[in-house]
């Protein structure tokens, strides 16, 4: 399962087309919208989510509410797009007056997409480059993530940290917390926990105040995963490189641990590596999570637990010097309309990234066509594994 997205953050509208989905999987739109509305969510977001208000509709590839096996294309409009219709027109001269940013922001790929195309405009590469290209992630993904459901798989995420404030959790490695949806989600911040969420939007508060934007960290936890999906005999067939390749193409990403990730190199093994114990009704299981759900590249059964860290929004209120690139002059970098902190909605797509990869392990594992097929061989496979273990 691929897809692939086009449109630009001021075009008339964001296109995704999913390919490779098996026939007879039931979609929701109104699931993946939901999606969409939490990637739109979430304190210290900008005036763009004033203007918008993300649905995704569905052009091709269902029937009656059941994928066709047929690539799936998916729109996303813009409305913001009405205000950029001459600015951003396909065709014709550029209006009169044209305003072209000329002093990239730090941080961002303005300067080096510029350099890059040989273009003096860095609208040129802002508007695809923008984190609103995600929106098509997020409406791709909920074919993933439909597919996932259906053999029960079950895909959340919440906040540690914005800014300085951060959220330390007991024990997440164990068995993966147990936090019901709706606790984080009536979080604006996305945070579970309610001291922590007053503290992160304190620190967004703090920082509008400075003309300043925010980084900080998520986690992203998968359940309901079978053991074995990925591979271990070749680079591309390891889930550990495949994930951290996907989350890594999300703008903003500047770390991705699995399990204990860096803290395991401060430990010896056997604080480490979780050990093996069996379960005479369903199989093989382990006695701790410390891997985060992965080992030599294919999942393990337990829980999987990545955690990511996402850099400050390079736009800021006060902005940082930059070079005009008409003048070759010090100046003062653009102030494109953003948000000051976008870490609660970037952990929404961060599931929809892994969501994909998963999705495409288990496809390539049990099969493509139909999901009566693919049901069958998941059924299949995991009383093989309780048949072992007895």
């Amino acid at each position: 399962m691929h897809y692939m997205t086009a449109g630009e953050s001021h075009g008339p509208q964001l296109t995704a087309i999913v390919d490779g989905v098996p026939a007879g999987l039931r979609i929701s739109e109104a699931s993946i919208n939901a999606d969409l509305a939490r990637r739109q969510s979430g304190y210290g977001r900008g005036g763009r989510m004033d203007i918008e208000s993300d649905t995704a509709r569905i052009v091709s590839g269902v029937r009656f509410g059941r994928t066709l096996g047929s690539p799936i294309a998916l729109v996303v409009e813009n409305r913001d797009w009405q205000n950029w219709v001459e600015d951003m027109a396909a065709f014709g001269e550029a209006p009169v007056g044209l305003h072209r940013e000329t002093t990239p922001r730090p941080g961002h790929a303005d300067l080096v997409g510029a350099l890059k195309i040989d273009s003096d405009d860095c609208r040129d590469v802002l508007e695809r480059a923008s984190a609103r290209e995600t929106a098509a992630r997020v409406a791709a993904a909920g074919i993933a993530r439909e597919f996932l459901a259906d053999l029960g798989v079950e895909i959340f995420s919440y906040v540690t940290s914005i800014g300085q404030a951060q959220w330390i959790e007991r024990d997440p490695m164990m068995e993966a917390p147990d936090y019901k949806p709706l606790e984080i989600e009536i979080s604006d911040v996305r945070c579970p926990n309610e001291a922590a969420s007053d503290a992160m939007r304190s620190e967004i508060e703090k920082a509008i105040e400075a003309g300043e934007s925010l980084g900080g960290t998520f986690r992203v936890i998968v359940r309901g995963l079978v053991p074995g999906v990925g591979g271990y005999a070749s680079r591309n067939e390891r889930l550990t490189s495949r994930i951290g390749a996907a989350l890594f193409s999300i703008p903003a990403i500047k770390g991705v641990e699995f399990g204990l990730g860096f803290e395991a190199s401060h430990l010896p093994g056997s604080q480490v590596h979780d050990q093996i114990a069996l379960d005479r009704g369903n199989g093989f299981t382990r006695m701790s999570n410390n891997a985060g759900g992965l080992e030599g590249g294919m999942t393990t059964g337990m829980p999987l637990i990545v955690t990511c860290a996402m850099k400050p929004i390079p736009t800021l209120g006060a902005p940082l010097q930059t070079i005009d690139l008409d003048t070759l002059e010090p100046a003062a970098a653009s102030t494109e309309r953003s948000d000051v902190c976008a870490v609660p909605a970037c952990a929404v797509v961060a599931e929809s990234e892994i969501a994909f990869e998963l999705a495409n392990a288990y496809l390539e594992k049990f099969g493509h066509d139909n999901m009566t097929d693919i049901r069958a061989a998941v059924a299949a496979y995991k009383q093989r594994l309780r048949t072992a273990a007895k």
